[in-house]
């Protein structure tokens, strides 16, 4: 299991490095249109590469998010429980993330391959979008691996406790 984690941490770690790329890339490109604009000259698809790279963005956040713990939580009622509670509800609300994000990333695989298949491209310079989706997808499945070692150490407290 220590092998496991050492590994997908560091799969979030690189993730969380593509997104941070992505999102100075979307600052650098925003600043120098709207620059260029100034004189007349704006950046021919910008606007499609700077959604593109908030895909990236929001893509690569979302395990390192998780795995930092700063999802929005509500837990006034968890607070009050015993240990062995707290594990429970938590474990619960894992399991249901897991199979909700599962579904995600694999429908987003799906229709990755039929964006493929279309030959689908943004609209103003024609970047294939497909890539885009199926990083979605992979970031999705990590984030699920994420999920999943919470569940494994949810598991352990609520037997522990």
């Amino acid at each position: 299991m220590e092998t496991f984690l050492k590994g997908m941490n560091w799969v979030i770690k690189l993730l969380r490095l593509v997104g941070g790329i992505a999102l100075v890339g979307m600052m650098l490109l925003t600043s120098v249109d709207v620059l260029l604009r100034g004189f007349g000259h704006p950046i021919f698809g910008a606007v499609d590469m700077v959604g593109l790279l908030a895909v990236v963005v929001l893509a690569c956040a979302m395990p390192y998010t998780h795995m930092a713990g700063g999802h929005v939580g509500v837990d006034l009622l968890v607070q009050k429980m015993s240990p062995r509670g707290q594990a429970v509800i938590d474990l619960v609300t894992s399991l249901i993330s897991l199979v909700l994000f599962s579904v995600v990333a694999w429908q987003m695989w799906l229709y990755a391959g039929e964006l493929s298949i279309k030959g689908e491209v943004s609209m103003t310079i024609q970047i294939a979008k497909h890539p885009f989706i199926y990083l979605v997808s992979v970031c999705f499945g990590v984030l699920c691996l994420a999920i999943f070692a919470d569940i494994v150490r949810f598991v352990g407290k609520a037997v522990k406790a």
